[in-house]
């Protein structure tokens, strides 16, 4: 059996039934990792440190003691999420022997599930840190970022789960176009103590921490592990997982586009898009094509956000440099961004969820511009959850997502519309 085919839930399953070991399911990993150097997806690896906590998962197993969901479970983690006895760079060259003292609570919480960390992954697909990373189906094409390690690892069968950190589409490019799922759960809904950069949540309201996996029942899975607050980061509040019952299919109310007003979209993402709605429609669902509000706002308030200032410290003020803008322009900014939150809570009102591409474009060659950022940034600002689903392939056999979107902490049923949506 090879094991790198499984999933997480599998692999989980496997160890807690005694159908293989942590330890054989951790050397079949390392392994394939070691067979795909041109792919410089690993950053730091930590293979013998988990090889280590293998044993140890597997002594726990037979002593009677499962730590939970994922024990024994190998994954892997983001270069921009703090794993302690690993180095953590966040992409700077001046950090690249940074060494955590301390898990992230992210990572905490996966461990404290029984996982394994293998090794941190490469951040941005042309990094000064870690060189360039490639597309796991054709070396010349790129990943896009900037988890770009994460989905690389995890579409090459090399990592059955990936921690990620999105503010813009970070999760959900690579996820697109690496042909694998990446959820960016609502803002706050995951804690952000241990990003490194810091992320002061006040100032950004769009950076959130989520998986990428091979399966929609990894995503929900790892989604159940990390949510909740830690008692750290103010911005996470107790929000229950599941808002109510789950609605019939049939009566589910989603909105769905293609349309930007910047771009023009691949023909072969727009088909993508259309035969999934005739999918969702021959099961029922209340499906309607709409034009959203205020998308010509997205690119301008996401790129004079860009232009603001963060801090190098969780702690203390010491910003990375100055912002260009003064505080007029701030307020105003600011001022923008809200209104076009409660501009688009008034749109969605009448209605559950939206349909749209995560991309204009699928994989591009290297030194090629990637596709634009305007379909995932437009969530970002906005804070709601959004999951990208592998939803076919191009004529040249790159894999093509689509965005599933829900309400804010409603995540629950964007992965019942996820499930009518791959369902066979």
């Amino acid at each position: 059996m090879d094991l790198t085919l499984l999933d997480a839930t599998e692999l989980a399953e496997g160890i807690r039934e005694g159908r293989f070991t942590s330890e054989a399911v951790t050397l079949a990993l390392i392994e394939k990792q070691q067979e795909l150097p041109h792919l410089n997806a690993v950053a730091f690896e930590g293979h013998a440190q988990a090889l280590q906590v293998a044993r140890q998962r597997d002594h726990e197993r037979a002593q009677g003691t499962l730590l939970g969901p994922l024990h024994g479970v190998p994954l892997t983690v983001k270069d921009w999420i703090d794993v302690q006895g690993l180095p953590c760079a966040g992409n700077m060259p001046e950090h690249l022997h940074r060494m955590p003292s301390e898990d992230a609570s992210s990572v905490r919480r996966l461990k404290e599930a029984g996982a394994v960390v293998l090794a941190k992954t490469t951040v941005t697909s042309d990094s000064p840190v870690y060189g360039r990373t490639h597309h796991p189906l054709n070396p010349e094409y790129s990943p896009t970022g900037s988890s770009s390690g994460e989905a690389v690892l995890v579409a090459a069968h090399a990592s059955p789960l990936g921690l990620g950190s999105d503010s813009g589409g970070s999760i959900r490019q690579p996820a697109h176009v690496c042909g694998v799922y990446g959820l960016k759960p609502t803002s706050g809904r995951v804690p952000l103590t241990g990003h490194f950069p810091p992320i002061a949540g006040l100032i950004d309201s769009r950076t959130v921490i989520g998986p990428i996996a091979r399966s929609l029942r990894d995503i929900e899975l790892t989604f159940r592990i990390l949510s909740g607050p830690d008692g750290l980061d103010h911005t996470a509040p107790p929000v229950p997982l599941v808002a109510g019952p789950e609605k019939p299919l049939e009566k589910l109310k989603v909105r769905w586009y293609s349309h930007h007003p910047e771009h023009v979209l691949h023909p072969e993402i727009e088909q993508a898009l259309l035969d999934a709605v005739q999918k969702l429609e021959k099961q029922g669902v209340q499906i309607e094509q709409c034009r959203p509000p205020l998308l010509e706002q997205v690119m301008p308030i996401t790129q004079q956000y860009w232009q603001t200032a963060e801090s190098r410290s969780a702690d203390l003020w010491d910003p990375w440099e100055s912002t260009p803008l003064t505080g007029d322009q701030l307020g105003a900014l600011y001022f923008q961004w809200d209104h076009f939150r409660r501009t688009w809570l008034r749109w969605m009102k009448d209605a559950d969820l939206i349909l749209c591409p995560v991309s204009d474009l699928p994989a591009q060659p290297h030194d090629v511009p990637s596709g634009s950022v305007a379909y995932t940034a437009t969530y970002s600002l906005l804070g709601w959850p959004a999951l990208s689903v592998p939803g076919g392939f191009t004529k040249e056999g790159f894999p093509v997502g689509l965005q599933v979107v829900g309400k804010p902490w409603r995540e629950d049923q964007v992965f019942q519309l996820t499930r009518a949506l791959i369902q066979p």
